[in-house]
């Protein structure tokens, strides 16, 4: 299906929402599949990305790769900005995900998890992810918590909280 989008076109034609930042994710993987956007609200963080061409499967949506890796960040990146949480590396254990609406070219893709248990060795979180506005995803996962990563007294590992 052919496209007229052009990423080069987006930061005019597909800005990015009020708010959002780009979060400061270490890793060649996100860097290359990315770039992510962080929120930080007074109840959570909320990540975000804006559907590329190279996101997209033959439809023009963006692929369901793309939004597990999405998903895969947000439970991790909550916990880091729990307060009284040492920054851990959190390795995944289980992911389950219902895809309940496409994420099209172009789409402003915006999610945001809750931590629903932490044990001594596990993290336990959910969470939705909307495409413009409309319900896209929901998911579930079970983490590790791995050794301390960066500096484990970070308070903003994204990078959210500083000056612009």
């Amino acid at each position: 299906m052919p496209s007229t989008f052009r990423p080069n076109d987006m930061p005019d034609a597909f800005p990015i929402p009020d708010g959002f930042r780009p979060a400061h994710i270490h890793g060649d993987f996100i860097a290359f599949n990315g770039p992510l956007y962080a929120r930080l609200t007074d109840a959570t963080i909320q990540l975000g990305f804006r559907v590329e061409q190279r996101h997209t499967n033959p439809l023009g949506i963006c692929h369901g790769g793309m939004l597990a890796t999405f998903v895969d960040m947000l439970v991790p990146c909550t916990a880091m900005y729990e307060p009284g949480r040492e920054r851990r590396f959190l390795p995944t254990i289980s992911l389950q995900i219902d895809y309940l609406g496409p994420s099209p070219l172009g789409a402003w893709v915006q999610g945001e998890a809750q931590i629903l248990r932490s044990t001594r060795n596990l993290v336990f979180g959910q969470g939705l992810v909307n495409a413009d506005g409309a319900p896209a995803l929901r998911f579930s996962g079970i983490f590790k918590i791995g050794p301390a990563w960066g500096d484990a007294a970070d308070t903003d590992p994204l990078g959210v909280r500083s000056p612009v």
